[in-house]
């Protein structure tokens, strides 16, 4: 292998200093992106629960049905 082949398969690429800020800027939105993404899935989670405990204490026989069941009963009752 020629001496200037095996240097450009080496080669590595100097990142200026502009361009290191600019990626970590871009890496902190992301890491920020995520952290949103999974507080709106907590939260999500959290109304989902709590509209569930309400359903059950308003419509006790719901805790002995089905999904399908519930839907049905629900649709009937609020149509």
């Amino acid at each position: 292998m020629e001496k200037n082949q095996a240097f450009q398969q080496r080669e590595v690429r100097i990142v200026t200093e502009g361009e290191k800020k600019l990626l970590q800027a871009q890496h902190r939105l992301e890491e920020a992106q995520a952290r949103d993404r999974v507080k709106e899935r907590k939260a999500r989670t959290r109304r989902l629960i709590q509209e569930g405990a309400i359903l059950e204490k308003v419509f006790p026989t719901a805790v002995g049905m089905d999904l399908t069941e519930l839907e049905h009963e629900l649709e009937r009752k609020l149509n």
